[in-house]
């Protein structure tokens, strides 16, 4: 059974169910998809698909969709070094790097335009990388304000969490924080994609739930395995699939630039060039692209929280032209 992912304009992917995976990501590495039965089906919509003859919009049920607010990162000290060269990506100096000063003002930015937007009212649920720029993106951007002492809630984020200088964040008046290790960067080989051990993210990050991880340690990192690009895509459909076990219709993601250039780039294969640059050119730090996901496959829920049945109270209502057939069927033939 397929599943549809809509990215603004009018592009449609097709990708057939396979089986979902579990809510934790098990220690074998990931495999590209093989050519199957579930193999992958990519194509823009054709005319067939649409509503209009000119092609130009698409209806489908508002409760088979989800909206996905998809973010990279901040400005990592990694970036700034790797920058400068490329060999530093291997020193463990840059282990798990956290956001730069310039990083954090992107993050007041960011948050600036969610708050402003009207998003940070919409979003249901922030799903976030585990590690450590991530989480002070994430907690930054949709968290609360400064923690204080009259406001008596687990704080998102800790004082000073990656020597950041930074107040202590509040989950007050914020969406619900998830970690799922499905969305990391480029599993192996580069330290800074390394993450720490669970307990030590949870001191640091107290109302960021971590349940969803298998390991306390990070056993997904290899020293001197890094993961294929093709791996990195395979899992990102996997996570995408995994999306629509959760029963949030709108979601914040924050993750990394080489997860979300490989995920996407499996899409919009088939579509106009300007629309397959919109949806797989590589992200800036801290940039906010939104797409809507749709579910063509009945994997989602059946209930729309907005449908009405209608005929309350109940009374006749047969339109215009099926009671003119109805009719017409039940004058007496000569």
């Amino acid at each position: 059974m397929p599943i549809t992912l809509l990215s603004p304009p009018n592009t449609l992917i097709l990708f057939n169910n396979s089986t979902l995976v579990p809510t934790r990501i098990s220690q074998s590495r990931h495999r590209a998809p093989q050519r199957s039965s579930h193999s992958l089906r990519i194509s823009c919509s054709t005319a067939s698909d649409m509503d209009t003859s000119s092609g130009q919009g698409i209806l489908y049920p508002l409760h088979r969709t989800k909206t996905l607010h998809l973010v990279r990162h901040a400005q990592g000290f990694h970036n700034v070094e790797g920058d400068k060269d490329p060999k530093a990506y291997l020193s463990y100096d840059l282990f798990d790097a956290s956001l730069t000063p310039l990083g954090w003002k992107q993050v007041d930015n960011l948050k600036e335009h969610v708050k402003g937007s009207g998003l940070s009212e919409r979003i249901e649920l922030v799903i976030v990388s585990p590690l450590l720029r991530t989480m002070q993106t994430a907690v930054g951007v949709f968290g609360g304000g400064e923690c204080t002492d009259v406001i008596d809630a687990t704080p998102l984020m800790n004082q000073n969490v990656g020597d950041s200088s930074r107040s202590a964040i509040s989950s007050q008046n914020s969406p619900p924080f998830t970690a799922v290790e499905l969305c990391r960067e480029h599993l192996g080989v580069h330290p800074c994609d390394k993450r720490r051990d669970i307990t030590e993210y949870k001191n640091m990050f107290p109302a960021i739930d971590f349940s969803l991880i298998e390991s306390d340690d990070d056993i997904l990192w290899k020293p001197d395995i890094r993961e294929k690009n093709e791996e990195v895509a395979a899992r990102g459909l996997k996570f995408l699939e995994w999306l629509w076990t959760r029963k949030e219709k709108e979601i914040a993601v924050v993750t990394h630039s080489g997860f979300l250039f490989h995920t996407l780039s499996a899409f919009g294969n088939d579509c106009h060039p300007n629309v397959k640059s919109e949806i797989c050119t590589h992200f800036a730090n801290c940039e906010l692209r939104s797409v809507v996901i749709i579910d063509r496959g009945m994997i989602g829920s059946n209930e729309s929280s907005t449908n009405f049945p209608g005929k309350i109270p109940h009374g006749l209502d047969l339109p215009s032209d099926v009671a003119d057939e109805k009719h017409a069927a039940n004058e007496p033939t000569k």
